[in-house]
């Protein structure tokens, strides 16, 4: 006769009570880390992206749509906003279209195109203010959280778009920025950016429509 036999039946089920709701306990699932804010999740999704590091290429491709995407291999920097935004479950490409479609001269086309639109700093910094997700532009990095999306002016004509990738409660004293601006024809790249040029746009955008 086993000893478990021996002992006295409440104690036996007070035992086995005990031993369930410990075995319950255990097969919870994990509480979600720490960093699951969508701001933050954006942030990863960018970081992830300078795993797979692409050529600079600004040809133009038709695209499928929705989630339509130039060959892996490739990219521009609008390419590493659209692709982290995809990854936290954002398809640009047919928010910016539809938004388009939905007055083509807010954003000054006569024309939308589904493959192309959404690849143009211009729009998607028009798409982003036109759904309420333009912040004050500063001149203080504090001011500039993870996920955060910085558009700058580079010269005359010509524009460019990151993802902010830092905590301000870091020990990092300057924002960290992932963008592709092709240097050396590769990108995207990891770099403390954010004051290189000037700032021209500022924005915090969760995926929601606001228009």
């Amino acid at each position: 006769m086993s000893k478990s036999a021996l002992l006295p039946l409440g104690y036996r089920y007070t035992w086995m009570v005990h031993l369930v709701l410990a075995l319950l306990v255990f097969a919870q699932p994990a509480p979600p880390p720490a960093e699951s804010t969508f701001s933050d999740r954006l942030a990863a999704a960018a970081i992830a992206q300078l795993q797979h590091r692409v050529w600079y290429d600004p040809s133009y491709y038709q695209l499928p749509h929705p989630n339509g995407d130039v060959p892996e291999s490739i990219g521009v920097c609008t390419d590493v906003i659209i692709r982290a935004y995809r990854r936290v479950g954002v398809d640009l490409q047919k928010l910016v279209h539809d938004d388009i479609l939905s007055n083509p001269r807010g954003y000054g086309i006569t024309r939308a195109d589904a493959s192309i639109d959404h690849r143009r700093v211009p729009n998607l910094m028009r798409f982003f203010k036109r759904n309420g997700a333009a912040i004050p532009m500063s001149d203080n990095a504090k001011d500039y959280w993870p996920g955060d999306i910085v558009a700058w002016q580079l010269a005359p004509g010509l524009t460019h778009i990151g993802i902010v990738v830092w905590k301000p409660d870091s020990n990092a004293v300057a924002p960290l920025v992932v963008h592709n601006i092709g240097r050396n024809q590769r990108g995207p790249d990891l770099e403390d950016c954010l004051f290189n040029w000037p700032v021209i746009g500022h924005y915090r955008y969760d995926g929601s429509r606001r228009n």
